[in-house]
């Protein structure tokens, strides 16, 4: 072969290297997310920018199963999925479009509300019922089918019913919020909030405290957040779409776990694993505990642990 043969092949070789190579490991890195993780999810990037100064980004934000979707119905690409709840990657990513699911995050429900809230100086964690059936007190949460926050809201009512034995209280409560009060994820409610069009929100712990809104304490008997009351959370059941069209599912109630998986055709694989691994490491710890979202340490990943990538392995658990 003539050497200006070998030449322009080396050149062509050389410059896809310098074509794909940056590409692959400067994204942008496309991260489809629960809004719940907006705040701590941009302290996580910028974090992560430091020590990779090229990487670029490009997170979106929306209710969980909205996410879910995005990937398994519109076909969209996508490097990470972050969910609210991890077993919406178990049931509409694993198999087909996932092989794994770390748990990483835990949270609590709480009932945000502002100064300017209707009797926001009466409200208290045994009486935020009461109030919050009194006549022109407004109150909301998210969409059932779209956010986990939305289910799990309905979940809460069930188990206060039970928890607080007054019989009719969730229907009650489901009376007193029509639709023009729901909203497709819970951080769209904070705005209401803020501008004094909504009195009280059920969000998560984490975005009351992350955007400083005050919030009531629920019992932990039906707020979600302890692993020793999962059996009495099971009692709530609520039934929201299924993953076909007009097919329903049945949710039942869980303590909040928050969930990630890196999807089978991502884009830029090895650069998702190394922003996963800096999520679940200490450094992404610390930034979640900060923010009001409690981490799990060490994460687990109850499901596919063995298929996941050696540096994730390392990090994880496989069981809780």
């Amino acid at each position: 072969m003539k050497l200006h043969t070998v030449l322009l092949i080396g050149a062509l070789i050389l410059a896809s290297f310098q074509v794909s190579f940056p590409q692959a490991n400067t994204g942008p890195l496309v991260i489809l997310h629960a809004g719940s993780l907006t705040v701590p999810l941009n302290r996580l990037m910028s974090a992560f920018q430091e020590s990779h100064p090229g990487v670029r980004f490009a997170a979106e934000g929306s209710g969980s199963r909205t996410a879910a979707r995005k990937v398994s119905e519109l076909g969209r690409l996508a490097d990470i999925v972050m969910s609210a709840d991890y077993t919406v990657i178990d049931e509409l990513l694993i198999p087909e479009f996932a092989d794994w699911n770390i748990e990483f995050a835990r949270n609590t429900m709480v009932i945000a509300y502002t100064d300017r809230s209707a009797y926001a100086d009466e409200i208290r964690p045994d009486n935020w019922y009461e109030v919050l059936t009194r006549p022109g007190v407004i109150y909301g949460h998210s969409d059932p089918d779209v956010d986990p926050c939305g289910y799990r809201t309905l979940m809460v009512w069930q188990l206060a019913e039970k928890h607080y034995q007054i019989p009719g209280l969730y229907q009650k409560l489901v009376d007193h919020c029509p639709p023009g009060n729901v909203r497709p994820k819970s951080v769209e409610l904070i705005a209401l909030l803020q501008s004094g069009d909504m009195d009280y929100a059920f969000e998560y712990r984490s975005v009351a405290v992350q955007h400083g809104l005050k919030f009531i304490e629920l019992p932990d008997e039906i707020d979600l957040s302890r692993a020793e009351y999962a059996d009495f959370y099971a009692e709530a059941k609520v039934p929201i779409s299924g993953e076909a069209p007009g097919t329903m599912i049945t949710k039942i109630g869980k303590p909040i776990v928050y969930g990630m998986t890196i999807p089978k055709n991502a884009p830029h694989p090895a650069l998702a694993v190394e922003f996963v691994a800096f999520v679940i490491g200490p450094p992404g710890q610390k930034i979640l505990a900060e923010l009001g979202q409690p981490p799990i340490v060490p994460a687990v990943a109850e499901r596919g642990w063995d298929k996941m990538p050696p540096a994730l392995r390392a990090l994880t658990a496989p069981e809780g």
